[in-house]
């Protein structure tokens, strides 16, 4: 089975444009797993928070800055195939900066407002905009269900102004509007298993999910190594990432799915 690993033209978009996108990122046993996992997952269930999205919805999301050494998802951000990409992207050696599952749920999950990642990192002591992320589609994204929306090449900007909107934390709205009639608005439809790689500058938002579809995403974030906060925040600083196999997935990811079945 081969592996991804990217290449100098999604390098160059990745620039140009502040996103790429990469099918079957895991391929569909790896991604039916990590479902499998994610659903039975008692502690996600217990750990998610709500945050109103100014809409009169709200999206739930588990945020974790730790990384396990027995499950799916601490194997999912060691990968070689995501850490390369980040490092190459990035240009140094990064580190897990947090990770998080989206719960978009069908008719009832919030959306997401305008906003760019370095909005408020910026303010947990990151100087430079030397941060990216990596969005792995669970479900099916499509227009309906609130799939990733950006603006192509915003990252070219700069960080805008950041206010609150509900429970979130969005881009300055009169910049937002002056930005969509400038860049291109791409919807990210992704099928299960697919993944975005996206600049933390870049303006993204989503729409409520008002379908009888869900839609779960595993949202891998990173920092640069010579990027280290200068501060603590909620975040962590620096710590080297061991980087694993790509086949690590698999066999870290088959073990706790048997040890959530005997527990069930």
């Amino acid at each position: 089975m081969s592996y991804f690993r990217i290449q100098a033209a999604q390098v160059d978009q990745y620039e140009e444009d502040g996103f790429f996108v990469v099918p079957n990122l895991l391929d569909a046993e790896e991604v039916a797993l990590l479902s499998q996992i994610a659903r039975a997952d008692h502690d996600l269930q217990k750990k998610k928070a709500s945050r109103a999205d100014g809409e009169g919805g709200a999206i739930d999301l588990v945020v974790s800055n730790e990384l396990s050494n027995d499950s799916i998802y601490g194997a999912i951000v060691r990968s070689e195939r995501i850490v390369q990409a980040m490092e190459t992207v990035l240009l140094d050696e990064v580190y897990h900066y947090h990770h998080k599952m989206i719960l978009k749920e069908p008719r009832v999950g919030g959306a997401w407002a305008w906003h760019q990642d370095y909005g408020y990192w910026y303010h947990n002591g990151c100087l430079f905009p030397h941060l990216a992320s990596c969005m792995i589609a669970l479900d099916h994204a499509s227009k309906e269900n609130g799939c990733l929306q950006v603006l192509r090449g915003s990252h070219h900007l700069g960080r805008i102004e950041h206010l609150k909107v509900g429970d979130q934390t969005g881009a300055d709205p009169e910049r937002v509007n002056a930005a969509c009639d400038r860049f291109e608005l791409v919807h990210c439809e992704l099928e299960p298993g697919s993944g975005i790689f996206f600049d933390c500058n870049l303006l993204h938002r989503s729409d409520q999910n008002k379908s009888d579809k869900p839609r779960w995403a595993f949202i891998c974030c990173y920092n640069a190594k010579h990027n280290d906060p200068y501060k603590d925040s909620r975040h962590p600083r620096y710590s080297p990432l061991e980087k694993w196999s790509d086949d690590r997935i698999m066999e870290v990811g088959q073990k706790q799915w048997e040890k959530l079945r005997a527990e069930a």
